[in-house]
């Protein structure tokens, strides 16, 4: 199979995603990227979206075999940040110009956490509309498996953005993955009820963790493309020390070079959503958020969680920035990102233009 002549086409089929993904060669890796990069460009632009993350609640009734906040993780020192906490970040991150944030939790489905999340929402609105942000800062929710109702209720609260990782579409690693009561069926209904609601639809999976092959990773790509989504996040595994996954060696230098590959691939295939950057990349390379960038990434999301809560929402081991202040972690970046001349896009949204173009259709 010809690299040239698969990068040349508009659409790629499995075969093709396939041997995109498994390149090994540094110049068809380099191509790949550069690829990639020149898409991004020019459909989105080198604007990079920003989203304050507010990792609120280390509570979960789920138990995900690789996940350090899994409910039997006994370990965890637990924690809820208040309602006044969360108001703190969100006006720090209206200061320093950013429009958008995401609201992350473990996993509950009781009516007590679904009212806070309600209200939390609807008084970040309040507290963050102004003449400059007539519509307040834009919200990102990612609390896991809902009802229909509840997501709704969310909805028309003021969250507009939703992100359910499904973390694999193969249904034999699913099941490794999680406890028998999580299904892959619940979690692709999910993702259909978010979007009969009128969410702009994100998920992703975990790259590179124990029996997953390149052809799995295809078929994710071709799921992401085959529901649509508007958005994508999606990194390398690594394993957390009080997880069942723990025991578990991995390849550091396959999983990033996987992801990124991923990151770019995806890109090539779906030119106009928003792909983040993630945290778990600069776990494994340093400035690892800006080389996800430069292979096709758009979005990027700082840490706002306030430091004596962040070495407590800990899904990975070595998660960067835990001792570091908003501030410095926002100049970081920003120094980061001018260094490969791209810019962060402050006092914007930074919705997807998927999204947009199928609601102006």
């Amino acid at each position: 199979m010809e690299l040239d002549y698969i990068l040349s086409k508009d659409k790629l089929d499995f075969a093709e995603i396939c041997y995109l993904l498994a390149a090994e060669k540094e110049n068809e890796i380099e191509k790949i990227r550069s690829h990639a990069e020149n898409i991004l460009l020019k459909t989105v632009g080198n604007e990079v979206a920003l989203r304050g993350l507010i990792e609120f609640s280390n509570y979960c009734t789920r138990d995900c075999y690789y996940c350090g906040i899994r409910k039997s993780n006994y370990d965890n020192a637990r924690f809820m940040l208040s309602e006044e906490e969360i108001y703190e970040c969100a006006i720090w991150a209206m200061e320093k110009n950013f429009a958008s944030l995401v609201l992350q939790s473990g996993e509950r489905d009781d009516e007590q956490f679904i009212d806070f999340v309600v209200k939390v929402i609807k008084n970040i609105k309040k507290k963050t509309t102004t003449k400059e942000l007539p519509q307040g800062l834009g919200i990102t929710l990612s609390v896991g498996e809902q009802t229909f109702e509840t997501y709704k209720r969310f909805f028309d609260a003021g969250a507009h953005r939703y992100l359910l990782r499904i973390e694999t579409t193969n249904t034999k690693l699913f099941k490794e993955l999680h406890p028998k009561e999580q299904t892959i069926e619940k979690r692709i209904n999910c993702l259909e009820h978010l979007k009969d609601i009128g969410f702009q639809v994100g998920t992703g999976v975990m790259i590179g963790f124990p029996n997953q092959t390149v052809e799995d990773l295809a078929r994710d790509i071709m799921f992401f493309k085959e529901i649509d989504v508007d958005m994508v996040g999606m990194g390398p595994f690594i394993p957390h020390h009080s997880t069942p996954y723990a025991k578990y060696d991995f390849d550091k230098d396959r999983n990033i070079q996987l992801a990124l590959k991923m990151i770019a691939v995806l890109r090539i295939t779906m030119p106009y959503i928003n792909i983040a950057s993630t945290t778990a990349l600069e776990t494994l390379s340093k400035d690892g958020r800006a080389l996800g960038l430069t292979y096709g990434a758009n979005v990027v999301m700082p840490q706002l969680t306030p430091v004596s809560y962040k070495n407590k929402y800990l899904l990975y081991d070595n998660k960067p920035d835990i001792d570091e202040q908003q501030e410095a972690i926002l100049e970081m970046m920003k120094k980061s990102f001018s260094a490969i001349n791209r810019k962060i896009a402050f006092g914007k949204w930074g919705d997807s233009l998927h999204f947009q173009n199928k609601t102006q259709i």
